[in-house]
């Protein structure tokens, strides 16, 4: 009998549990995009964390501290200084009480930053839940033996199960959760992996530059990975939609407090467990070949392998339900979104604005299992989980922060440099990636995109603006005035 198997199974069935029990309360399409809009700081914090902690840190930031070493953190400090922006932003978000990120772009600019800012939220987004199913898949692979690929599959139908069934409400019930088992989860785990390794000592036999500020790169390198996780964080959509769901404005700005907490907490740990791990598995297959050098995508199971093989089997388990609490909440949430978009932003808005609450939420359902397959077949064009999370942190940093930061900060900021941004970012995004996915060796790592991406972006924002009329007031009193929570 695998306990660690049994561990996982009746986890899953508890949150499903509790997924179907909320959906008796969705009546409306408040209750399934912003859950009310009735949530309390303490729920709205644990799913904050929840959604922000994913695959890209259980297995991309993990990889990476991996074969970094402390220098990986540059890629979580981006998120860090994010939030921090965000506690003075979430208040005149929930005051707005729109539905989507959608919906602040068109109240801003026009129909058109609607249209390109939805668009390029659904590429970002089942990219992230495309990644969420790989890394399901190979959790499964290491505690069964099943192929990861079939193993993604079961998890993909995990996911959309449980997203179609109550929505937003669920999502925001389960993630209290979540975010409890994650944060006991790892911390035990990370207190009995270094008692076991006997404390700091155990660090020694890794590279010196494990240890250096910028690792084995440079300035540019930590700049790299440091810009799409700080962009992406301060353009976020679902996080935009969670402030929608929040009580009122004091709500919101709270629960950024408990977020800014849990995120630094739990990244740190994730990282520094995963540090711990490579000292006893640096040289040794299969993270490491027989000329030394690391495996990318194997890296990237540190976690996974520490919870089945490192630890007692009690903190194994909690430690993988953890691992399975990060790749569902995060899947769930970033699988709602673009469906959102598509149902509200693309459907509701441009097509059938006379649709029923239940008719909405319906279409809404049915595009969540067509995103979800959509996502998983995005999933095999990469090779590795990391490359994936930076390509979408920098299709949302790039093609929609500058224009949101713009609308709450910028009065002079004009619709023609709105949409010119938005487009701008997610071209140039866009066409890099292609090439790299198309060509047989990358024009650009994926930790750079960001440069170019987000540079463009910018220039785009502040020329086109300056070169046209200013907005009406109209168009900027509802982000620039009564900042003042």
């Amino acid at each position: 009998m695998d306990w660690y198997v049994i561990g996982i199974v009746v986890y899953v069935l508890f949150l499903i549990g509790i997924g179907i029990y909320k959906s008796r309360f969705v009546k409306t399409q408040d209750d399934f995009m912003v859950a009310g809009r009735k949530t309390s700081a303490i729920f709205l914090a644990g799913t904050l964390v929840c959604t922000w902690i994913g695959s890209g840190s259980l297995f991309g930031s993990a990889g990476l501290g991996f074969r970094e070493g402390f220098s990986a953190l540059w890629m979580s400090a981006g998120a860090w200084a994010g939030i921090v922006i965000v506690y003075f932003l979430a208040h005149r978000v929930r005051r707005i009480a729109q539905y989507t990120l959608s919906d602040i772009l068109e109240k801003r600019y026009n129909a058109a930053a609607r249209l390109f800012g939805s668009i390029t939220i659904m590429i970002a987004y089942l990219t992230i839940v495309g990644y969420q199913f790989r890394g399901g898949g190979r959790l499964l692979n290491i505690l069964t033996g099943i192929d990861p690929v079939t193993g993604g599959v079961i998890v993909c139908g995990v996911v959309i199960l449980f997203t179609v069934v109550a929505g937003m409400v669920s999502v925001i019930t389960i993630d209290l959760f979540n975010g409890i088992v994650m944060i006991v989860g790892v911390f035990i785990a990370l207190g009995i992996v270094f008692a076991a390794g006997g404390g700091t000592e155990q660090l020694a036999v890794l590279p010196a530059d494990h240890f250096a500020l910028f690792g084995r790169h440079d300035a540019v390198w930590a700049l790299g990975v440091f810009f799409p996780t700080f962009f992406l964080l301060l353009g976020e959509g679902s996080m935009y939609q969670k402030f929608f769901a929040a009580r009122d404005e004091v709500t919101a700005r709270r629960a950024v407090i408990g977020m800014i907490i849990g995120v630094v907490l739990l990244e740190s740990a994730i990282a520094t467990l995963a540090i711990f791990g490579s000292s006893k598995y640096f040289t040794l297959a299969p993270f490491a070949g027989a000329d030394g050098a690391l495996n990318k995508a194997v890296t990237e199971t540190i976690i996974l392998h520490i919870a089945r093989f490192d630890v007692p089997m009690v903190a194994g388990i909690l430690l993988l339900c953890a691992a399975v609490a990060i790749i569902l909440s995060t899947a769930n949430t970033f699988l709602i979104i673009p469906s959102t978009n598509i149902s509200r932003d693309i459907y509701q808005r441009f097509i059938n604005p006379d649709v029923s609450p239940e008719a909405i939420v319906r279409f809404q359902r049915i595009w969540i299992i067509i995103l979800g397959v959509v996502a998983f077949v995005v999933a095999s064009f990469f090779q590795s989980i990391l490359d994936m999370a930076f390509t979408a942190y920098t299709m949302v940093g790039a093609g929609i922060t500058p224009a949101l930061l713009a609308a709450f900060l910028w009065k002079r900021v004009t619709i023609p440099g709105g949409v010119a941004s938005i487009v701008g970012g997610m071209s140039v995004t866009l066409i890099i990636t292609v090439l790299n996915l198309v060509l047989p060796s990358p024009v650009l790592q994926t930790e750079y995109i960001i440069l170019p991406a987000a540079a463009a972006s910018i220039v785009l924002l502040v020329v086109v603006s300056l070169l046209t009329a200013p907005s009406p007031p109209e168009k900027w009193k509802p982000f620039i005035e009564n900042m003042k929570p």
